[in-house]
């Protein structure tokens, strides 16, 4: 036996140091429980064993510190602590093996929690509204034909490592701290430099502001612009995400009709306080909101001091032609809020989206984030900054943009070839994902014969708010997917009987 400086803990030689300092610490709180204090030492020092093994603290077979050390543990006697083994070993909690020590020698079932009658605790009316949305799940796998995700296999892995190591070695302390919860000031610089490339946003670093996700920037945008009844004009069929986020914050949803333009502005809908549009590439269909009805909607945004969310959740991925220039690049009022995200363009976990606000706005929204998380891993951040600024996230993009229109290409062959009896897809220039549309009231029906057969279809049908609108269908994400499993999957697809 030794004594630790600095702790006064004994140590026995013949006990495991890792296991006894818990095991101290649980048996020494038992004996201290107050409805014990009017029995004897020994009988407390009983009842807390009892109880340990009972709780499950201590299972079947755990070995117990002798009784020198059971005693110096809860103050008391070595006599105490070896009358209360004998007692316990009579009674069958425990063994006693010469020259071994004292095990636990019965196993007993954890007890059942308490449960609480219902309607004693209750959520809010907010946490009972998100609650009812259903959340924001992705899938773990990119199983056919599961949600539109990057391929990473193809994701240059060995790169990324250099330049994770590049970063802890040259600014490893740093990187671990607290992080500014705007972002990462040069992560900010490489987004604005890059989404002004590429898309036309107007910005600058300051207005930049570095999040966990996009689900997060819709979240922290429904916070500090919505107030409880605020109409928010939402694309119908339209994103859950965004749905779910507007909601939780009380506001009243307007679904607004998509046609091949875009979504659909009319004179009689009641005035927006927001707007939420996927314009450069409409989810789930994958339309592109027309050059005329940007112009109207930005002069409706001006007129009724409304805001547009802007979400380019994917618009690198662009196949057929030029994309349009973001909206943003045509506001001249700050009314738009442009949101992206490096989940589809990088890797899901990288967990880093971005929002782009007005100027004089950007100091309350990066006050309201810290209500959040704080910040973004700054790491993961520093990262990414050295993978945009030195080439390597442009030529990603370039390599990745033709892969996955090769995969389109072949889908959406496949997909008028083979499942022609009972799907018709909808072009789309870009994407991850392909939306094929079924025959009336045959998606349940359609998407469970799917299952059986392997097949991961998630359904249009939910996209929709008015039941009167709701179309069937499915959104296919084929990103994910090599040729051969595209193949396979569209083949066990075709046994489906559409009658």
């Amino acid at each position: 036996m030794t004594i630790m400086p600095g702790f006064g803990l004994m140590v026995d030689t013949h006990f495991p140091t890792m296991i006894r300092p818990i095991m101290q610490q649980v048996l020494l709180t038992l004996f201290q429980q107050p409805e014990h204090a009017a029995t004897t030492l020994r009988e407390r020092v009983c009842n807390t064993l009892r109880r340990a093994i009972h709780s499950g603290a201590l299972p079947l077979g755990q070995r117990l510190p002798s009784s020198r050390l059971l005693a110096a543990d809860l103050q008391v006697s070595r006599v105490t602590a070896e009358a209360a083994y004998r007692q316990l070993e009579a009674e069958g909690y425990l063994q006693r093996r010469v020259g071994q020590g004292t095990f636990v020698a019965i196993r007993i079932n954890k007890p059942l929690p308490v449960r609480k009658m219902a309607g004693q605790l209750r959520l809010s009316q907010r946490g009972e509204a998100i609650l009812h949305t259903g959340g924001c799940r992705d899938p773990l796998q990119p199983l056919p034909f599961a949600a539109g995700s990057p391929d990473l296999r193809a994701f240059p892995l060995k790169l990324w490592q250099q330049l994770t190591a590049q970063q802890l070695r040259l600014r490893g302390e740093a990187l671990l701290r607290y992080g500014d919860p705007q972002g990462y000031l040069p992560l900010r610089e490489a987004i604005a430099g890059y989404v002004g490339q590429t898309r036309g946003v107007q910005c600058t670093a300051q207005q930049v502001i570095v999040l966990t996700s996009s689900q997060q920037a819709l979240q922290l945008i429904a916070t500090l612009l919505l107030d409880q009844g605020d109409n928010v004009w939402m694309e119908e069929p339209g994103y859950l995400g965004a749905r779910n986020a507007f909601i939780s914050a009380g506001a009243n949803l307007i679904p607004v009709n998509v046609d091949e333009a875009g979504l659909q502005p009319s004179s009689t809908l009641p005035a927006p306080r927001l707007m939420y549009l996927t314009p450069a590439h409409h989810y789930p269909t994958g339309v592109a909101l027309s050059l005329e009805r940007r112009v109207t909607l930005l002069e409706i945004a001006r007129r009724e001091q409304s805001w547009i969310i802007e979400d380019d959740y994917d618009s690198e991925f662009h196949y057929d032609g030029q994309p349009m220039p973001a909206m943003q690049s045509q506001d001249r009022h700050g009314n738009v809020l442009y949101l992206g995200t490096f989940s589809k363009t990088l890797f899901p976990s990288l967990r880093l989206a971005y929002l782009i606000v007005p100027a004089e706005r950007a100091a309350a929204f990066t006050t309201a984030r810290t209500l959040y998380d704080g910040h973004s891993a700054q790491l993961m951040q520093a990262v990414t900054a050295e993978f945009i600024q030195q080439g390597h996230f442009a030529a990603h993009i370039r390599y990745m943009r033709q892969l996955y229109r090769s995969r389109r290409d072949g889908l959406l062959l496949q997909v008028e070839q083979r499942l022609k009896a009972f799907a018709t897809a909808q072009p789309a220039s870009g994407g991850l994902q392909l939306a094929v549309w079924l025959p009336p009231g045959q998606e349940a029906r359609l998407t469970r014969q799917a299952q059986q057969l392997g097949v991961i279809t998630p359904g249009l049908a939910a996209q929709y708010m008015t039941p009167q609108a709701r179309r069937d269908g499915w959104l296919l994400g084929f990103s994910a997917l090599t040729p051969g499993e595209i193949s396979a999957a569209v083949e066990q697809l075709s046994k489906i009987t559409s009658g």
